[in-house]
């Protein structure tokens, strides 16, 4: 499989941040649509991606001082993509690799959608499914 079929199963719609938005305000983001992440998106494109976890890192080095600090303070800016034409195994080992949960996905230079590892695990769960299905059907048949 794909990831432009994951992005067709669960939509290309993609939350992002100004790099100049607080924390709290990313926070607020976070919490209130349910997501671990958000693209930064700057005047010149994607610059970045913040997630829950760049959260918690600027809480345990700058305490509650973090939640007045800018977005782009904290967000990860050296950037893991893929392709809608990479496989969903090939993302699997990037994301295991690189240790992200998020992934950005570009297609002729621009953002068409993210990918989760909660997305790559749905993903995975339904094609062995249908898979048992079609054992179990064809055992039955047999």
């Amino acid at each position: 499989m794909r990831i432009a079929d994951v992005l067709r199963n669960k939509g290309a719609g993609v939350l992002s941040i100004a790099p100049d938005t607080l924390v709290s305000e990313l926070i607020s983001g976070l919490v209130g649509r349910n997501v671990g992440a958000m693209v930064v998106v700057g005047p010149d494109g994607l610059v970045g991606i913040v997630s829950e976890r760049d959260v918690v890192r600027m809480l345990h080095d700058h305490g509650a001082d973090a939640l007045g600090r800018r977005v782009a303070d904290i967000m990860t800016s050296e950037l893991v993509t893929c392709s809608p034409d990479d496989s969903l195994d090939a993302l699997s080992g990037v994301m295991t690799t690189h240790r992200v949960r998020h992934v950005p996905v570009i297609e002729d230079g621009r953002l068409a959608g993210i990918v989760s590892i909660g997305d790559v695990v749905k993903t995975r769960m339904e094609e062995l499914q249908a898979e048992r299905e079609q054992l179990a059907a064809y055992i039955t048949q047999g």
